[in-house]
């Protein structure tokens, strides 16, 4: 496991060491382009401590033990960007968009979870963010999830990033759980032998108007990819390369978006239709200016 003072260590000896040059930003994007590709996964989550105000009433969410088949595809590769899709095989004739992560250099632009459907917007300064890399998780429908800016580090063997970053109710919980209303994620992007590990220290928070945060549990999550031959993923391949189009649309429209550099909310349902519902049900081929009405018909 790696512990926070661990990696502050190993950015401080890396910083001394080899400063924040073009080789070690080579070093950072190879890591990151490793996570492409089909993996076995195997999903582990369980509530380790509870702090609830009444004990007697509490429900602890049950330990969750889960395995799915995924392809990572690469969908953009620039100096300074690299964008992955992560695509869950169900079988050959059911494949489900999964979550989606940006990694963006040097990045200044955050939008930092608040609570609920908001999000708010933050620019960071540049000295700050210096050799980090921000990572921009997003939901299946491609709206925003949680971002992060932290450094990779590489030292004594180890190949990982760790950041701390507010976010919503995971999928998992969010039909389950009305008891709180943020995720506190811990996470760390593991390289290893095999693939890759998702490590997460949880902390599940009731967030209120003011701002003020009450812990209510803690969790520990440990997601394994395990990488197999590309070849068990075919279909998942051949499912992005029929509605790669479509997406580019989505994500285009998102981006406009962004690039407002305001705060945001978002709408949860829309004539009582989440807006993963709406897209999921679109056609290849349909033109962006309807993709464009539906997702601005969810942005507050």
């Amino acid at each position: 496991m790696i512990t926070k003072s661990l990696y502050l260590s190993a950015v401080m000896a890396l910083t001394c060491s080899i400063g924040f040059s073009q080789d070690a930003k080579k070093q950072d994007i190879k890591s990151i382009k490793s996570m492409c590709g089909c993996y076995e996964v195997k999903f582990n989550f369980t509530e380790t401590f509870q702090y609830p105000k009444d004990s007697t009433t509490y429900k602890p969410s049950k330990t969750k033990h889960d395995y799915g088949l995924e392809w990572v595809e690469l969908v953009e590769d620039t100096p300074n960007k690299i964008v992955m899709q992560h695509l869950l095989i169900v079988s050959d004739e059911m494949i489900i968009k999964h979550w989606r992560q940006d990694w963006l250099y040097e990045n200044t632009d955050l939008y930092s979870f608040d609570k609920n459907t908001s999000w708010k917007y933050q620019k960071l300064d540049k000295k700050d963010v210096k050799g980090q890399w921000t990572q921009k998780v997003y939901q299946v429908d491609d709206s925003p999830r949680y971002e992060g800016s932290s450094i990779w580090v590489h030292v004594d063997g180890k190949d990982y990033w760790l950041n701390t970053a507010d976010a919503p109710l995971p999928r998992r919980e969010h039909t389950l759980r009305k008891d709180y209303n943020v995720l506190k994620r811990r996470n760390i992007h593991e390289i290893t032998k095999t693939g890759w590990n998702h490590e997460q220290d949880n902390d599940k928070i009731i967030r209120d108007d003011a701002g003020k945060d009450v812990l209510i549990a803690q969790e520990k999550g440990l997601d394994v990819y395990t990488k197999v031959d590309d070849s068990k993923c075919l279909a998942a391949q051949k499912w992005w390369a029929a509605n790669n189009a479509l997406w580019k649309n989505v994500r285009d429209k998102w981006q406009t978006v962004f690039d407002r550099h305001k705060n945001l909310d978002l709408n949860p349902k829309v004539d009582n239709k989440p807006l993963y519902s709406l897209l999921f049900d679109l056609k290849p081929d349909t033109p962006k200016a309807e993709t464009d009405v539906i997702i601005d018909k969810f942005v507050k």
